[in-house]
C-alpha cells in the first residue's frame, strides 16, 4: 500500500482538508501525503534524489489542495532566492514591458519569480539603492537594461556582490573601451538602422532628418552609426542641421518632428530611432497638413505594436526585444550558460514611407 492510500470506505484527509478552506502549506503536503517536510522540499526543486513514486504522490497532493511554493521560503531552504531580478531607468515604458514578457515567457513553470525594481540613474543613492534591492530580495540574478548596462560603478557593485547578471545592450562588452566583462545580450542596432537609411536613398530621399537617441545611451550611437553607414553607401550624408536628439519619448518626437519640418526646405524623410517618437513625428506632420507618405516619410525603430496599429503603417525596424527579454532569463536559470547571445534587427516595411518626389512639397 502506497504512503497515502486508503482503506475501503475510509474516509479521504484530503477531502477533510479542502472542507476546512485554509490555505495550503508545506506542512499539509507533508501531512497529507505523509513524507517528511524535506521530502516536499526536495520534490518541489526537482531533486534527482526523490523516488519517482513519492515524487508522484507528493504531486497529486499538491495539485489536489492547491499548494503554491512561496519562492522566499524556498530560497530560505536552499541558502538562495528563487527570483531574478529586473532593474531599469528607461523611458521606453513598452520596451520595458516586452523585456519583461520575455523574462515571464522564460521562467513561467519554473518556479522562479520577477522582481522589477524602476530606479534614477540621477539620483545620488542609485548604487546604494540597487545594492539594497539585491540584498534584500536575495536575489538568485540580475537583469539589467540599457542605459544603466552600461554603468561601471553599478557593475562592479554587482561583481562586488557575487550575484550573476545579464546585461540587455546595443553594444557588446568587448567594443567599449576598456571592454566590459559580462553575460551579455546584444542587439545589432546598427544592421537595421543602416538598413532603413538604405531604403529612404533608394526611394530618392537624399534631406532627411535624423531624431536620434538621449545622450549616453549605446542605443543612440549604434543607430546613428548604422544609419550613417547606410547613407554612406549611396553616397549621402546627414546635414547637421537636420539631426535632433530625443529622450525616446513621444513628446520628445513632437518637439522634434516640429523643429525639422519648420526647416526651409523641410526634410523629405524622417528617422526616429524609436517608435514612440516616430508616433510623436505624425502628429507634428499632422498639425502642418502634410500627410504621410505623400509629403513626408517616417520611420522608427524597435517594431513596437503601435507600429502597425497607426495609420498609415509605421515602416520600423525591427528587435526582438521579447526574445531578447526570453534570453536574458535563460542565461541566469540555464545549467548551461552563453556568454554572449546576439540578435539581428531588419527593416520592416510598411505605409509611411514612399518616393522622394511624391513626398516633397515645399
Amino acid at each position: 500500500m502506497t504512503p497515502t492510500a486508503l482503506s475501503e470506505g475510509a474516509p479521504d484527509p484530503v477531502e477533510d482538508f479542502l472542507k476546512r478552506r485554509k490555505k495550503a502549506t508545506i506542512n499539509d503536503v507533508a501531512s497529507l501525503a505523509r513524507v517528511s517536510k524535506k521530502t516536499v522540499s526536495r520534490v518541489i526543486n526537482h531533486s534527482p534524489s526523490v523516488r519517482a513514486e513519492t515524487r508522484d504522490q507528493v504531486n497529486a497532493i499538491i495539485a489536489r489542495i492547491g499548494f503554491k511554493p512561496d519562492p522566499q521560503a524556498r530560497g530560505l531552504a536552499f541558502r538562495r532566492s528563487f527570483l531574478l531580478g529586473l532593474v531599469y531607468d528607461n523611458p521606453n515604458a513598452q520596451y520595458v514591458i516586452n523585456i519583461q514578457n520575455g523574462v515571464l515567457d522564460c521562467i513561467r513553470g519554473s518556479g522562479t519569480e520577477l522582481v522589477v525594481h524602476p530606479c534614477d540613474k540621477t539620483s545620488p543613492d542609485f548604487i546604494d539603492e540597487i545594492r539594497d534591492f539585491v540584498e534584500l530580495q536575495r536575489l538568485s540574478g540580475v537583469i539589467v537594461l540599457p542605459p544603466i548596462a552600461e554603468n561601471r560603478q553599478l557593475l562592479s557593485a554587482l561583481d562586488d556582490l557575487d550575484v550573476p547578471y545579464v546585461r540587455i545592450t546595443a553594444m557588446p562588452g568587448e567594443e567599449n573601451t576598456p571592454p566590459i566583462a559580462s553575460t551579455q545580450v546584444v542587439s545589432r542596432d546598427r544592421m537595421g538602422c543602416r538598413a532603413a537609411a538604405e531604403h529612404l536613398a533608394d526611394l530618392g530621399h537624399s534631406r532627411i532628418g535624423f531624431i536620434s537617441g538621449p545622450a549616453g545611451y549605446a542605443s543612440a550611437r549604434q543607430r546613428r552609426q548604422g544609419f550613417d553607414e547606410g547613407l554612406t553607401g549611396r553616397g549621402l550624408t546627414l546635414d547637421p542641421v537636420l539631426i535632433v536628439q530625443g529622450e525616446y519619448t513621444f513628446e520628445s518626437g513632437y518637439l522634434a518632428g516640429k523643429a525639422l519640418l519648420s526647416q526651409s526646405p523641410r526634410p523629405t524623410a524622417i528617422f526616429s530611432s524609436n517608435d514612440e517618437m516616430a508616433v510623436g513625428v505624425y502628429k507634428a506632420a499632422a498639425e502642418q497638413g502634410l500627410s504621410i507618405p505623400d509629403d513626408l516619410s517616417v520611420v522608427g525603430y524597435d517594431d513596437a505594436p503601435i507600429a502597425a496599429r497607426v495609420t498609415p503603417g509605421l515602416t520600423s525596424v525591427r528587435a526582438p526585444i521579447r526574445d531578447m527579454g526570453r534570453a536574458a532569463a535563460d542565461a541566469l536559470i540555464a545549467e548551461n550558460r552563453k556568454d554572449s547571445t546576439i540578435f539581428d534587427t531588419t527593416l520592416i516595411v510598411r505605409q509611411s514611407t514612399g518616393p522622394a518626389v511624391l513626398a516633397f512639397k515645399p
